[in-house]
């Protein structure tokens, strides 16, 4: 990745932290989970509204490093109005991207794209995963908390 490009990454991910996207419960939200990361102390709680199997509102509270906080952000976007099948296979796709595991093109994940370097830090991987798994567990109906632990 070239340095300029790497550059342009952190910046994505610093205005996501600094100026999360859709932070906040959204009204009427039916679905709910809450997120763990023990190791560095991230928590996140995820919000959707779920309507005829599509994401009509999402968003999410909480506190941690800019990684996660900005992962959060960009996740909510990127799930906005799609169906669950697709925040399922999305997901699946952005957790290959992030772990090095799999062939997945970067730009075909579009902003999503700015977390492919945490994959050089297996510990921040779990940053940029936790409020993922968190919304799967949403769309799922988990009671418990998720963990990255």
């Amino acid at each position: 990745m070239s340095s300029e490009l790497r550059e342009l990454y952190q910046s994505v991910i610093l205005d996501h932290y600094k100026k999360p996207r859709n932070y906040g419960r959204p009204p009427g939200a039916d679905r709910a989970a809450e997120g763990v990361n023990p190791l560095c102390g991230d928590h996140v709680h995820v919000y959707a509204r779920v309507e005829d199997e599509r994401l009509a509102e999402v968003g999410f509270e909480g506190s941690g490093c800019a990684i996660s906080t900005a992962a959060a952000s960009l996740m909510t976007q990127a799930v906005k109005g799609r169906t669950t099948d697709e925040v399922r296979a999305l997901f699946d796709r952005y957790h290959e991207l992030v772990t090095g595991r799999g062939d997945v093109d970067p730009e075909s994940l579009g902003k999503l794209a700015v977390l492919a370097g945490v994959r050089e830090f297996p510990a921040r991987v779990k940053c940029a995963t936790l409020a993922w798994h968190a919304l799967r567990a949403a769309l799922e109906g988990a009671a418990e908390p998720v963990t990255t632990e």
